[in-house]
């Protein structure tokens, strides 16, 4: 049975909610300093690791909410760049 694109962007979301949950955990853990390191999976993670984990958090959260603007009918949004020239 063929998924549809609907059901296919759904899993999407699931996915990176759940991602998403675990870098929030991580990051709540580690900041709070009720740990001195994280594991997710087969990562380790230290206070040095937050900035980067934050930066994945803010790209996980953007994708989410691309998917759910695609899944709701809106397109995909495209970035366009102007280069400004001296004729």
């Amino acid at each position: 049975m063929a998924t549809t694109r609907k059901e296919r962007v759904e899993k999407q979301i699931a996915f990176r909610e759940r991602t998403l949950d675990a870098l929030y955990d991580a990051y709540e853990a580690l900041a709070a300093g009720r740990v001195k390191s994280y594991r997710i999976d087969d990562r380790d993670l230290t206070y040095l690791d937050i900035g980067t984990l934050w930066n994945q958090i803010k790209e996980i959260e953007e994708e989410i909410n691309e998917l759910t603007a695609e899944m709701n009918g809106a397109g995909a949004r495209k970035a366009v760049a102007v280069v400004p020239r001296d004729w």
